[in-house]
């Protein structure tokens, strides 16, 4: 049996999103439905608002129900349907479009309470968020004690925090407040309000980077490589949460990624491994409601870094890990001393967890591959797997470097043979045929594509290049429409070290609409630094 949502009849009468919703038979517009005794009770209306994950609720601002119960905008509400139950928050709206005995549900809300139109829900306030009190204690010292987080992460998990409070929370973890205990605390509570997976193999291997590196796009070629020798890999990946592409994005634009906990399972048997999105997965959901707010806050903690990476691998169950730590000035992490005391703190924190956990730290001050953005990065993962010539020798150096270190990790070769190993199976063709055996089975192959608009930022004069700033190259592909749109983003034609003559191209956009790439353009030329060439 999937893990898939499964809609209920009801639900899929309402049809797709959009369908528009008829009203009752016989109900003129403005006529109010028999109301039920309890005044708490009100029809459901689907209103067609796309509000990503959160969960919203619409009322009339002169209905009964917000002068009785003082409901106003932003008040969060408990909905019940049946067995089910629902936070949203309220938004109040004018005119007759919404009778006063009903109440409109956003797309994410009506899912979540799986109701047909007409159907009646009950409304109250949401009861007080009882652990937020954990926070603020944090917030003036007070150490999380572990059953403080299992309270705080289950009402995040159960939607029960705001966005702000979830912000609150967040703002906790960051500037290193958080010790090793309250990380571990953190992981396993994390942990709990999710799925978990468990194999039949002993050694189950993964890796993960902590990113701030645009490209960088290994994890495909890196499960192909050390599926092909024997070894299982069941990688669950993130979207993007500050930069232009997640490895689940990318992958995407192969092959389907939102394969539920099942169909996961029928593909890592069946080949060896996948690359999903462990959202689709539900392995950690708390974590995925924090990544939300976490993306536009651009925030990252190493704390919270950490708990996010170690919940993840426990709930797929890992058993030996590779971490990629890129070390450069615009990179996540900014030295070899922090990325010391980094590794140091995963591996301490990982062993506790039951984690054999290794670091791979590389330098990072520069993109891996060309590609930044879904599609662009994947380009260049085929071109490494399929040894074209003009595939980016950084990318496949680097690809093979993680593998050869996971072979030798799992048992499969000798220490120090497993680059070479990983090499071979590259250059053989075998890690090609294992990527197609891959996308087949998480449900078909298919070809990433380049934006439709594109256009070069040249150099200015000629000269050698001496610095990219990785951040602002980034943000330059989040301006083309990345990742949001996977055919955008940037590709990076220099390298550091390497000369370049006036008007050569040191990267181009690739937008979907011409609107998109001239923003994206306009900032990149206000900031010649991004690719800096020094005068030769």
């Amino acid at each position: 049996m999937s893990d898939d949502i499964e809609k209920s009849p009801q639900a899929a009468a309402l049809g797709p999103a959009s369908s528009p919703v008829p009203r009752r038979a016989g109900q003129a517009m403005g006529e109010s439905a028999p109301v039920p005794l309890t005044g708490r009770r009100l029809r459901a209306h689907r209103v067609q608002v796309d509000t990503l994950r959160e969960a919203v609720a619409y009322l009339r601002r002169d209905s009964q129900i917000c002068r009785s119960e003082g409901f106003a905008a932003q008040t969060r509400l408990q909905l019940e349907y049946g067995d089910v139950v629902v936070v949203a928050t309220l938004q109040t709206v004018t005119g007759d479009w919404l009778e006063l005995d009903e109440i409109g549900l956003s797309e994410a809300a009506l899912l979540a309470l799986d109701v047909a139109e007409g159907e009646w829900v009950r409304v109250r306030h949401m009861p007080p968020v009882e652990s937020f009190r954990h926070v603020r204690g944090r917030m003036f010292g007070e150490a999380f004690t572990p059953a403080a987080l299992d309270e705080v992460v289950a009402d995040i998990a159960a939607g029960r925090y705001s966005p702000i409070q979830i912000s609150a929370f967040l703002t906790t973890c960051t500037g290193n407040r958080l010790s090793d205990d309250e990380i571990i605390s953190l992981t396993r509570a994390m942990v709990a309000t999710g799925k978990t997976l468990r194999w039949q193999a002993e050694c189950i291997v993964d890796k993960h980077s902590v990113g701030g590196l645009p490209g960088n796009r290994t994890t495909p070629i890196v499960v192909a490589i050390v599926t092909s020798q024997g070894l299982v890999m069941p990688k669950t990946s993130s979207r993007a949460i500050t930069s232009p592409a997640g490895t689940a994005d990318t992958m995407e634009t192969m092959a389907p990624v939102d394969l539920g906990l099942e169909d996961m399972r029928r593909v890592v048997n069946a080949v060896g491994g996948c690359v999903v999105f462990g959202g689709a997965a539900g392995l950690s959901p708390a974590d995925d409601t924090l990544i939300q707010v976490e993306r536009p806050l651009d925030l990252d903690s190493e704390a919270q870094m950490m708990a996010s990476i170690l919940s993840k691998k426990l709930a797929a169950g890992s058993t030996h890990v590779l971490i990629d730590v890129p070390v450069g000035v615009t990179a996540k992490i900014r030295s070899r001393y922090a990325s010391a005391l980094f590794s140091k703190r995963l591996q301490t924190i990982g062993h506790t967890l039951g984690l054999d956990i290794s670091t791979y730290v590389c330098q990072g001050d520069q993109p891996v591959g060309r590609g930044i953005g879904p599609s662009l990065e994947a380009r260049d993962v085929l071109s490494v797997l399929q040894n074209r010539s003009y595939a980016p020798a950084d990318l496949l150096n680097k690809s093979v470097e993680i593998a050869g270190r996971l072979l030798e990790m799992g048992g499969k070769v000798p220490p120090g043979d497993g680059e070479t190993c990983a090499r071979a199976v590259v250059s053989s063709g075998l890690a090609w045929q294992q990527f197609q055996r891959i996308c087949e089975a998480q449900g078909g192959m298919r070809e990433p594509l380049a934006g439709r608009h594109s256009k070069p930022v040249t150099a200015r004069h000629g000269g050698v290049v001496m610095a990219v700033d990785n951040r602002h190259l980034a943000r330059v592909a989040k301006l083309a429409g990345a990742p949001a749109a996977a055919r955008a983003g940037v590709v990076y034609e220099v390298s550091i070290g390497k000369p370049v003559v006036s008007g050569q191209p040191l990267f181009t956009i690739y937008a979907e609409s011409q609107g998109e790439l001239d923003y994206a353009y306009e900032y990149a030329c206000r900031f010649p630094a991004i690719v800096a060439v020094g005068e030769s």
